[in-house]
């Protein structure tokens, strides 16, 4: 178990099996000394978080189901390097959120991830980010998000 696996469980995470693409794409690239995440929708041991911010889902589920997509996001870089301690720092998280026209706190929907990558990478989780709003995402789902990972 890497040093990032072990964080993960102290802080009470499993890891999920890194999700198989849904279309006609890969899961990831590597290149370089860079990996890039094709983004990772909300899901949880129930299945597919589903709704819109701002209309049927707080910010406090937001938060949530960004947690989610990290743990997704990690369950991916994981598969490409085939351990996580492969894994120099998380360069940049670019989020989407499910969101009804007034809805603006985007930002604090998409901490779940960032603040779940900083308490997991330490300072090497500290990225450049994006969040914004979405219409609508895949599936119904209430978050998506991708990332750029440095390896070592």
């Amino acid at each position: 178990m890497s040093d990032i696996e072990a964080r993960l469980s102290a802080l009470g995470h499993t890891l999920p099996d890194a999700p198989a693409p849904a279309a006609n794409y890969v899961p990831f690239v590597v290149t370089g000394k860079h990996l890039f995440v094709s983004g990772q929708i909300s899901s949880g041991p129930d299945g597919l978080i589903l709704g819109k911010l701002g209309a049927d889902l707080s910010v406090d589920d937001g938060v949530r189901a960004a947690q989610r997509c990290a743990l997704a996001l990690l369950a991916q870089a994981k598969a490409a390097t085939g351990d996580l301690s492969k894994v120099a720092r998380l360069v940049k998280l670019v989020g989407f959120v499910n969101s009804t026209p007034d809805f603006i706190e985007q930002p604090k929907v998409i901490n779940g991830a960032s603040d779940l990558m900083v308490e997991v990478l330490g300072d090497a989780g500290r990225h450049a980010r994006s969040a914004v709003s979405a219409a609508s995402l895949p599936l119904g789902v209430a978050v998506e998000i991708e990332a750029i990972f440095e390896l070592v």
